[in-house]
């Protein structure tokens, strides 16, 4: 089998253009599911939609965590085996788990899909070491916008399919993502190419695949260890959007499954004028990696405050208006950090942060939905749906300020500030 490299232009299109595909109809099936998630719950439970937000947040954490602990090692089978076949496996799981969730007669059984769906997301780490395979240090940014632009899309047609879907029975949207899932897998077993050489393949290590040693890994190289903690600080905060979303948004603006399904399109059109258009203006520009990801973090901030008091459906739309540059932050990070490791590792790198994000995935949905609950209870003191964006916002402005004061800006370097800095940096060590 042919393997794309850097050099050959022609090949690494078709190559982009194809995982670009594969990751679309992935996180489409993703996202079909969405809009039905309380009704399908209730309908599982019979709870209150303060209650389903909880069962809500469990499945999330579940599924999170698997991805925790199989990124890595999914990462580090992919730089042994190559990307295509681990790829392929994944995908084929994600069918089963939803076919399986769509089937299931208890909250429990929905459980046991969400654990599948898991193992197979760990697939996200494989395309982007997929993708930094075949970038170089010009291209790498504008390539790895991909993911944002194929997230974008697949939060616009997933969720709106899965609300119009959701019409003729919350179980719908599960049986349509079995067969786009099916469909993905017969598309990439004939079209995906594999982009990593024999030579720059590496022993698999059962030491290394797992989240603790890819961590350890890591700190071969200092300068990922920083970007890592500002990674995890912004998906901190990012996990309020799958948490607690369609509770608030059904609770605060009684919007139903259709309109839900609206505005996560919203969201996504926004990120796909984000990645296809503003980000690769601002590279051309001349602007660094760490330059947008650090005003992508600052309209983050923004936003959310603006959400928490948003206390109208209407006023939604103004602040994403004015707030969408935040999906200008975490591709830029993540390019950072692929371009600070070498090829072999490009899939245990990716791992890592695909560990990473699921770590704040498993802590967000239980913090965030505990929140919500407990500020919407018909025994709080004080009623304020929009409270788990506020503390979303929290973090986002501890990710601003590592990228800030422990990021290096390019052509610049950091120098140790006092005890408090080598306290820091101790802590890191030793981590």
């Amino acid at each position: 089998m042919r393997v794309a490299q850097p050099s050959d232009t022609g090949f690494i299109r078709r190559g982009l253009i194809l995982v670009f595909i594969t990751l679309l109809l992935d996180i489409i099936g993703i996202a079909i599911i969405i809009p039905v998630m309380f009704a399908f719950l209730s309908e599982l439970t019979g709870d209150s939609i303060s209650r389903a937000s909880v069962d809500g947040g469990f499945l999330l954490m579940v599924y999170s965590t698997m991805q925790f602990i199989f990124a890595p090692l999914v990462g580090n089978l992919s730089d042994r085996f190559g990307r295509r076949p681990v790829l392929l496996v994944s995908i084929l799981t994600f069918a089963l788990d939803n076919l399986i969730c769509a089937l299931a007669a208890s909250y429990w059984m929905l459980f046991a899909g969400r654990i599948l769906a898991g193992v197979s997301g760990a697939s996200f780490a494989t395309c982007s070491a997929f993708i930094a395979d075949i970038s170089n240090d010009k291209t790498r940014t504008r390539n790895f916008g991909l993911i944002g632009i194929a997230f974008g899309i697949g939060f616009i047609f997933g969720p709106i399919v899965g609300g119009l879907l959701g019409h003729f029975g919350p179980r719908v949207p599960f049986y349509g993502a079995t067969v786009l899932s099916f469909v993905n897998f017969i598309f990439s077993w004939f079209m995906l190419p594999e982009t990593l050489s024999i030579k720059n393949r590496r022993c698999f290590s059962i030491r290394r695949a797992n989240p603790l040693g890819a961590f350890s890994q890591m700190r071969k190289y200092p300068s990922v260890l920083w970007v890592s903690l500002a990674f995890f600080f912004y998906w901190m905060g990012e996990a309020v959007w799958p948490s607690v979303w369609p509770f608030v948004s059904t609770y605060r603006y009684g919007w139903n499954e259709s309109l839900i399904g609206l505005s996560l399109g919203m969201f996504g059109v926004g990120q796909i004028v984000m990645m296809v258009l503003v980000l690769p203006r601002l590279t051309m520009l001349g602007w660094s990696d760490w330059r947008i990801s650090v005003v992508g973090l600052t309209f983050a901030m923004i936003g959310l405050v603006g959400y928490a008091f948003a206390s109208e459906g209407w006023m939604i739309l103004v602040i994403f208006a004015l707030t969408c540059m935040e999906y200008l932050a975490h591709v830029p990070m993540r390019a950072i950090a692929a371009g600070e490791v070498p090829p072999s590792a490009q899939g245990e790198l990716q791992g890592a942060l695909s560990s990473i994000s699921s770590l704040t995935s498993m802590v967000g949905p239980i913090m965030y939905t505990w929140v919500f609950a407990r500020s919407t209870d018909t025994n709080a003191s004080v009623h304020f749906a929009g409270a788990p964006y506020l503390l979303a916002a929290v973090f986002i402005v501890a990710s601003w300020l590592v990228m800030i004061f422990y990021v290096c800006p390019p052509g610049k370097i950091r120098k140790p500030r006092g005890r408090k800095f080598l306290k820091t940096r101790k802590i890191l060590h030793i981590l």
